[in-house]
Order: C-alpha cells, then sequence, then structure tokens
C-alpha cells in the first residue's frame, strides 16, 4: 500500500536507491529508484521514488548510488572486550584464555565495560550493525550504553559454575530486569558460558529458568574440534549430546560458534525442541588455526539458521560483519570444496533473514517490507573499487565494505549520517578508556577469572 500526499508527514523518506527485498520464498531481489516511507519507527511502505515525491516527511534522505539493505546482526560478540583489541596475539586457544585474556578479565570493572562497549557501539554503527547479541559481565553498563547510543541488542549477563550459583542467578536477575528496556530495543538471554565451564546441573537449571521465564539460551558450544573431542574422551557425549541431555536444545537457543558440531549431533540439533541457530565468526577460527569452520551446508539442511558474528575484538581484532559476510562465502566454498557454494546471494540471506531468526527477532526485523522495524543502512556503491556493478549480490558481498556505508538507522532514527556519528562521542571514550589501560591490562597478580582446559 503507497501512503497518500494527503496522510500525516511520515518520520522519514528516504529515495532514488536501490533496495534489497526478499520474495515469499525468501529470495533477495533489488528494487531500484525506490523509496522507502518510515513511521514511528516501522517501514510503512516500499515504493517508487516518483509515487514518494510528493510525500511529506518530517526527514528525507536522497541517496542515489546508494543500496539500501537491512541492518547487519552481530549474532555473537563480547563488545566490551575491543578494550583487549590486539593484546593476545598469535596464541594457541589455551594459551590466548589462560596467559592473557582470563587474567585481564580478573582486572574488569564496570567502567571498563561501560568504555569498551561504546567504543564497540561505535565501530558496529559506521560498520553498519544495527544489532548486536553479546555475552559479557557487568552487563547493566552495556545495556546503558544500548539504550543510550540507539542499537538494538540481545544481552545476556555471562556466568560459570565455578561462581555458583550466585553467577546463575544474576544471569536471570539481569535478563529479567532489563527485558524490552530502551523502548523495546533490548533483548535478553541466559547467558551459561559453555558446557566445559558449566555443569550439568546448572546447564539444567539454566533450561528450567529459561522455560519459566520465556527467556532464549546463549552460549558457547562445540566451538572447536578439541572441545568435542576431549567430552567425548571424558564424558562420553559431545558438547551438544550434553545440551540435548540437559534440556537446553529445549529451549530457543542461540550457539556461538560450533565448528566442532559432528555428524551424530545433527539429528539431536534438528528435532530440537526450541528455535536453535547457530553463530558463525570465520575470521576468529582462521586466527587460531582451527581445522574446521561452522558446517554451515549441513546445517542448513536440517533446518537450523545460521546468522553472521565476529566474536570479540580480542580475538578476531575488529567487529566488521561486512568482513563475516564475505569470509562466510570464500570460507564455505574451500570447505565444502565447492565454488557454487555459498553464493552471494545466500551470503546476503545469512547477513539479513537467518540473522534475524538467530536472535529472536525473525518477525520484525532482517529485511525492509511494511510493518518491519526501520533498521536500515545505505550503503554507497559509486567508488572505483564496486565498479562496475555486473552482479549487485556480488558486489555487496566481494567488492563492498563496512567503509562504505554512509547512514545507519535503528528505529526510523539516524544513528550515524554521512559517516558521522551522532549519538556516540568516540574521543571522549577513548581517551578516558586509555587512561584506565595499565590496570586493565596488568597481569602480575596471578589471578585469571577460570581455567581454559578443553
Amino acid at each position: 500500500m503507497t501512503p497518500s500526499a494527503a496522510d500525516s508527514p511520515a518520520d522519514l523518506i528516504i529515495s532514488a536507491c536501490t533496495v534489497l527485498v526478499h520474495d515469499d520464498q525468501e529470495r533477495i531481489g533489488f528494487t531500484r529508484d525506490a523509496a522507502i516511507v518510515v513511521r514511528d519507527g516501522v517501514v510503512e511502505a516500499v515504493t517508487t521514488t516518483a509515487e514518494a515525491t510528493d510525500l511529506p516527511a518530517a526527514e528525507r534522505i536522497h541517496a542515489p548510488g546508494q543500496v539500501a539493505l537491512p541492518g547487519l546482526i552481530n549474532c555473537h560478540t563480547h563488545a566490551p572486550m575491543v578494550a583487549l583489541r590486539g593484546l593476545a596475539e598469535d596464541l594457541p586457544t589455551e594459551e590466548w584464555f589462560n596467559d592473557v585474556v582470563w587474567p585481564v578479565e580478573s582486572n574488569l570493572t564496570a567502567k571498563d565495560v561501560e568504555l569498551g562497549a561504546r567504543l564497540a557501539c561505535a565501530e558496529m554503527i559506521r560498520a553498519g550493525v544495527t544489532c548486536f547479541a553479546d555475552h559479557y559481565f557487568a552487563m547493566d553498563a552495556v545495556a546503558q550504553v544500548v539504550a543510550d547510543c540507539g542499537l538494538r541488542a540481545l544481552l545476556g549477563e555471562a556466568f560459570f559454575s565455578s561462581q555458583g550459583p550466585e553467577g546463575r542467578e544474576r544471569s536471570l536477575e539481569f535478563a529479567l530486569r532489563h527485558r524490552g528496556a530502551a523502548d523495546g530495543r533490548i533483548t535478553t538471554a541466559l547467558a551459561p558460558h559453555a558446557p566445559y565451564t558449566v555443569d550439568d546441573t546448572d546447564l539444567a537449571a539454566t533450561a528450567r529458568l529459561a522455560g519459566e521465564h520465556g527467556l532464549p539460551v546463549h552460549l558457547h558450544a562445540a566451538e572447536n574440534r578439541d572441545q568435542t573431542d576431549t567430552s567425548l574422551a571424558r564424558h562420553g557425549v559431545t558438547p551438544i549430546e550434553v545440551l540435548e541431555r540437559t534440556g537446553i536444545l529445549d529451549t530457543d537457543v542461540l550457539l556461538a560458534h560450533g565448528t566442532g558440531i559432528a555428524d551424530r549431533d545433527l539429528p539431536l540439533l534438528q528435532r530440537a525442541g526450541g528455535r536453535t541457530a547457530v553463530a558463525s565468526a570465520p575470521r576468529g577460527y582462521l586466527k587460531f588455526a582451527w581445522p574446521d569452520t561452522t558446517p554451515v551446508r549441513a546445517l542448513r539442511d536440517i533446518g537450523v539458521d545460521v546468522g553472521l558474528a565476529t566474536d570479540g575484538a580480542a580475538s578476531n581484532n575488529n567487529l566488521d560483519v561486512w568482513e563475516s559476510m564475505a569470509l562466510t562465502s570464500l570460507v564455505q566454498k574451500s570447505a565444502e570444496g565447492d565454488p557454487r557454494w555459498l553464493t552471494s546471494r545466500q551470503a546476503l540471506h545469512h547477513a539479513t533473514l537467518q540473522s534475524a531468526r538467530a536472535v529472536g527477532l525473525g518477525d520484525s526485523a532482517g529485511s525492509i517490507a511494511p510493518g518491519r522495524r526501520a533498521d536500515i543502512v545505505l550503503v554507497d556503491l559509486t567508488g572505483p573499487h564496486t565498479q562496475p556493478v555486473h552482479d549487485l549480490a556480488a558486489t555487496l558481498v566481494h567488492s563492498a565494505r563496512s567503509a562504505d556505508v554512509r547512514t545507519t538507522i535503528v528505529d526510523g532514527r539516524i544513528l550515524m549520517r554521512d559517516r558521522e556519528l551522532v549519538t556516540i562521542d568516540v574521543p571522549a571514550a577513548v581517551r578516558e578508556l586509555e587512561e584506565r589501560l595499565p590496570a586493565l591490562v596488568d597481569r602480575g597478580h596471578g589471578r585469571r577469572i577460570q581455567q581454559y582446559d578443553t
């Protein structure tokens, strides 16, 4: 339905752009010389530029040469870990955790978390991310940053069994306290760390709490092959089988990484009682030299959505989901030995609708269509590295860069316009964080928050 000029003014009209759309079979397409009409934070219509010319609007963006995409979703990260970017380089996983990251994280204060989250949100807004799923500590601080900067987020307070029942209780209290906050932009999850740091009793209790309170669960699982092999050797079951026997797979669950998912796990994931999704962050797997990657094709075949992610910047060095999209396509081609898989359009599907479903927003985000939240990014394709355009999907996935994002919009509110951030003062956050870094990175105390032993 096209709004008429007699209607009250729209909040925002974006015109003269090309819009990425999905048909009723979820196939990717593009509508050229289009206009997007936004009212009350929702897409009211996708129409033509000509039809939108005379419509009244409080604000207009004329965007020739730009493509409007659903905002990207970072389906698994630890946003405050940007404060540790570059601190633990060129290390195997065990040394990365035990010698650097977990000792440093024993120093974390809520202020460190707040400043790291502020920088992370600025980085994501500039890279066209409109929503992120965060799994970390002192998450009240992250929730406040999300409320202030205008992003959308699925947030969970992480816990280990070594913290005792208090860790699980804090995770629940956080989830209930912040669910629906920031004008509904914040959703929450229970966040056990992983099957190798959270015991069966705590996992089963988490599953019960998730069912009682209608909360999803977000955790690491079968991150790599070593974790799966160690679990089999010690307990006779895979990490995914642990989740099945403790009831976690009967909840709506978001599994981080899953490069160690075994063939025997696939039937369990297929018949899981809740919505099951996997977040894939391929750059980190390459950096850690893990032998496998997320089995996207096998998961697709059993109906499990795979969303795109970056993990934290301490391992990935950036929060660039644009890069994750390109790497997912390339790594999957290599892993499958098939250049016909994963196509650019398939990669865009993972970046849009599948990522939205992974974080529980499948009915409200992930596409630009009437009734969907107005989470939109405008990408400039006039640069020399994106010209000429023979295949627009391929140009977006393999030629465009996060720096080509010109404008980022969440709930109809502009968070970045022409590469200028509107809601975050980056220099102030950098100055304050730099003052705190010596105390944050000190490892002379000999403590660590946990022991990695898989």
